[in-house]
């Protein structure tokens, strides 16, 4: 299993994107992401702090449907 690394949260968003997701809108500190597949559209929230944790980071992974490795790849 590749090992995640503290980001930030604008260093997320970038990965993201390059998995087809983009910018939705921005409430506050958070930014909301969408891609769309086969199944439907897929979304998720990103908190823009200055380190994100890794907690935090597998979550939003969860939530995007991105495999860690995969995630870990693009970096």
């Amino acid at each position: 299993m590749s090992k995640l690394t503290r980001m930030s949260g604008k260093e997320a968003v970038s990965t993201l994107k390059k998995f087809g997701f983009r910018e939705i809108r921005q409430k506050g500190s958070h930014i909301i992401l969408k891609r769309t597949t086969s199944e439907g559209e897929i979304g998720c929230v990103i908190p823009l702090h200055s380190e994100l944790a890794i907690g935090t980071l597998r979550g939003i992974l969860r939530q995007a449907k991105v495999d860690v490795e995969e995630f870990v790849r693009k970096l």
